[in-house]
């Protein structure tokens, strides 16, 4: 069967914060020192650019959330949670169907909830009002010291890199490699049943 999961504005926003964050991660660490391409002014322009088209892309993704109730995506729940992390700790490796069926009312299984929460509440905030406050820092808004400041961004940013790789590596395993990576593209998911196995229909209740 083949479903609509995600809207057309998701995929822009999606792939958009995407390559936003790419970006900002490449200069970021250029400007860090960690390696040498475009040099530090170049780089650490390109960087404040980026940071103010992604800080305007989020405004409009948030304004968009609360105004058709996607917000709702990412309350966390723990139904069918150990289900999930038992798929993804052993089942997946003996080729045994996901327990969880994506849904447009339900997209994110309970272990997304969870990660996509935490990436919004903690890691978004904290590099955001440090990458802030180090742009005010020569202006004199100096609420803490500079290494102090830099050290919570860089180790932001490591853990935004770890973020990233780890979602990178999930959008593998799906049903093939790029299931889940044509899903983003189209919008449409391909739900398959396995071996004449029922997929497990989830709740229609969130929380």
């Amino acid at each position: 069967m083949r479903q609509m999961i995600y809207k057309r504005f998701e995929r822009f926003w999606h792939w958009s914060q995407s390559l936003l964050m790419l970006a900002m991660l490449i200069t970021g660490f250029e400007i860090h020192g960690t390696f040498s391409w475009l040099g530090f002014e170049q780089a650490l322009q390109w960087h404040e650019v980026g940071a103010v088209a992604l800080i305007i892309l989020w405004v409009f993704a948030i304004f968009w959330h609360f105004t058709t109730g996607e917000w709702k995506q990412y309350i966390p729940t723990t139904e069918q949670l150990v289900a999930v992390i038992r798929y993804y700790s052993k089942d997946i490796f003996f080729g045994k169907p996901h327990p969880y069926k994506a849904t447009p009312d339900r997209k994110h299984n309970p272990l997304q909830r969870f990660s996509y929460l935490g990436f919004k509440l903690l890691l978004a905030p904290v590099i955001w009002l440090t990458g802030l406050m180090l742009l005010a820092y020569p202006f004199g808004l100096q609420v803490l010291s500079l290494p102090t400041l830099s050290a919570l961004h860089l180790l932001s940013a490591f853990l935004i890199l770890i973020f990233f790789i780890v979602h990178v590596y999930m959008t593998t395993t799906g049903a093939t490699p790029l299931s889940h990576m044509k899903t983003m593209i189209t919008g449409y998911e391909e739900q398959q049943d396995q071996a004449g196995e029922e997929i497990a229909q989830p709740a229609k209740k969130t929380v």
